[in-house]
C-alpha cells in the first residue's frame, strides 16, 4: 500500500533577517521601525516598505527580545474589574486602553479576584509590568507599591478615595456623588431620604463612601437617611415597594441609574407615584433615564478622559524619578428632572 509523503507540520518562523532581505534593508532598520524607535530618522517611505514585508511574511516582533534590549516590557498591567460598575465606568476604561495601544503600549488585563492588597502586587510583579494602573479594586499598600517597583515597574498608579505612599494618585471621591444627590432632594423639600444600597458582590468599594457623602448631607440639614439593601433584580425590587409606604419615606437616592430605574418601575407597579408620593434620583445619566415617565433625575458623573490618563503612564515610564502626584479623577453634578 502506497504512503503519502510527509510533510512538515511545522512552518519555519520568519525573522527580522528575512524582512530586512525582502524589504531591502539593514536588520537594524526593521528593528528601528518595528518597535517604533523615535530617536532615529527613517523615511516613510522606508517605514511602509518595511511594514509590508512584516505583513507578507507574518512577523512580529518578539516581546521578550525586545523587553531585554530596552531592559523592561512595554506591558502596562490593568487589573480587570469583576463587579458591575455601569457603562460609564467601562467606556473611561476602553478610552484607556485604546489611547495606551497608540502610544505603544500593551495592556494586559489581569484577573485579581480573591486577591488582597500585597498578594496582588506579587502575582503582577511575576508579569513585569511597565507600569500598573490599579483602579481601586484591590487595596495597595505602600509596601505593595514598592514590590512592583522593585520588579521593574517604573509607574504604579492607583485609584481611591486616599493616596498611597509611592504611587501616583487618581483621587475619585464617591462622596461627592451621593452628597449632591442628597443636597438636591433635600432642597426640593424632601427630608425622609432612602439610601438605595446594591448588593452586588465589589460594589460596596463605591456604595459606602456616596452612603457616606449623604450620610453627612443630610445630617447638615437635619434630614433623615435610610439605608436600603436591594439586589439588581426584579423581585428585590418588588419587595422593597411591597413595603415603601411602611418606611415612611418621601424621596430615595439609588446607587445609579440602573437600580432607580428598577426601583422606580417596582413603585410604579405597586401605585406608588413618582414623584408625588416619592422623589427618585439615580446616578451616571443613562441617556436611557430620560426616555422614562416621568424622566429620570441624576447626578451627572465627568470622569477625565481615558486619554489623560494614558499619558500620564507614559509621562512617568519616561521619568520615573518624579515625585507622586494627586489628581481628581471626577466631578459630579445634578440633572434636575421630573422624577424629583
Amino acid at each position: 500500500m502506497s504512503q503519502l509523503p510527509k510533510q512538515s507540520a511545522e512552518r519555519s518562523v520568519p525573522t527580522s533577517a528575512d524582512v530586512a532581505r525582502l524589504a531591502g534593508v539593514s536588520r537594524a532598520t526593521v528593528s528601528y521601525v518595528l518597535n517604533n524607535t523615535a530617536a532615529v530618522r527613517i523615511s516613510e517611505p522606508t517605514r511602509r516598505r518595511v511594514r509590508q514585508a512584516a505583513e507578507e511574511l507574518g512577523y512580529v516582533p518578539h516581546a521578550a527580545a525586545r523587553s531585554l534590549r530596552a531592559g523592561h516590557t512595554r506591558m502596562v498591567l490593568l487589573p480587570t474589574a469583576h463587579a458591575p460598575v455601569g457603562p460609564l465606568y467601562h467606556r473611561f476604561l476602553r478610552e484607556l486602553q485604546w489611547a495606551l495601544r497608540r502610544l505603544d503600549y500593551t495592556v494586559v488585563q489581569y484577573g485579581s479576584l480573591g486577591l488582597d492588597g500585597d498578594e496582588a502586587a506579587r502575582a503582577w510583579a511575576e508579569l513585569r509590568p511597565v507600569a500598573v494602573v490599579s483602579l481601586g479594586e484591590v487595596a495597595l499598600t505602600a509596601h505593595g507599591v514598592d514590590v512592583l517597583k522593585r520588579s521593574g515597574a517604573k509607574a504604579v498608579i492607583t485609584l481611591g478615595p486616599e493616596r498611597v505612599e509611592g504611587a501616583h494618585s487618581l483621587v475619585m471621591d464617591q462622596r461627592e456623588i451621593g452628597g449632591r444627590a442628597i443636597a438636591h432632594l433635600i432642597g426640593r423639600g424632601y427630608r425622609d431620604i432612602g439610601f438605595l444600597l446594591p448588593e452586588e458582590p465589589g460594589l460596596g468599594l463605591f456604595s459606602r463612601p456616596r452612603l457616606e457623602g449623604a450620610t453627612e448631607a443630610a445630617l447638615r440639614a437635619g434630614a433623615r437617611i435610610e439605608p436600603l439593601p436591594m439586589a439588581y433584580d426584579e423581585e428585590s425590587a418588588a419587595a422593597l415597594a411591597a413595603r415603601w409606604r411602611g418606611l415612611g419615606l418621601d424621596a430615595v437616592y439609588a446607587y445609579n441609574d440602573e437600580h432607580a430605574m428598577l426601583l422606580m418601575r417596582a413603585l410604579q407597579d405597586e401605585g406608588v407615584e413618582v414623584p408625588r408620593e416619592t422623589a427618585v434620583i439615580g446616578a451616571d445619566n443613562l441617556l436611557l433615564g430620560k426616555l422614562l415617565r416621568p424622566r429620570l433625575s441624576t447626578v451627572q458623573i465627568d470622569l477625565v478622559a481615558g486619554r489623560s490618563l494614558a499619558e500620564l503612564v507614559d509621562r512617568v515610564v519616561r521619568d520615573p524619578g518624579g515625585e507622586p502626584e494627586r489628581h481628581d479623577l471626577m466631578r459630579a453634578r445634578v440633572v434636575h428632572r421630573e422624577s424629583s
